[in-house]
């Protein structure tokens, strides 16, 4: 096959690589717990029943947008809604971050919360840092990367 060909023809072929896995290239890490680049991981437990939880949701926006590249929110439904009902809810409550179905509790050594809602703070080295219980605002989770 002459040279200029492979070439016309690979751009495609990644393309539909792409695809194929599923993700279509996009930036997002196949595993929303992964931390590139040294990121901090703010991972969220919430109900719909849950008022505070609900409240808090606009705060946890902001901040994921306003630290993109130095933290992530990823919001873990408490009750374990999953699939469609999972994505209908933050439709309804208005979450713009990350879902993740199931309970990153084991990976990071830490208990499922009593209280809702909860945030664990995970540091860019992935280790838990601290918990934060009860609605957050975009100063209190700023303050928990800084260390106040």
């Amino acid at each position: 096959m002459n040279s200029a060909l492979f070439r016309i023809l690979r751009i495609p072929g990644l393309l539909l690589a792409c695809l194929m896995l599923g993700n279509g290239c996009s930036r997002e890490p196949a595993d929303p717990l992964a931390q590139a680049g040294g990121e901090w991981l703010f991972i969220n437990y919430w109900a719909e029943w849950c008022k505070p939880c609900t409240e808090e949701i606009p705060q946890l926006n902001a901040f994921h947008r306003e630290q993109a590249g130095k933290a992530r929110v990823i919001m873990v439904n408490f009750d374990g809604v999953s699939g469609a009902d999972l994505k209908q809810q933050a439709q309804t409550l208005g979450i713009e971050t990350t879902l993740y179905e199931g309970d990153p509790a084991i990976r990071f050594g830490f208990d499922k919360p009593q209280v809702l809602p909860s945030t664990y703070v995970i540091g860019p080295d992935g280790k838990p840092r601290q918990t934060l219980i009860g609605p957050q605002t975009t100063a209190t989770l700023s303050a928990a990367m800084s260390g106040s």
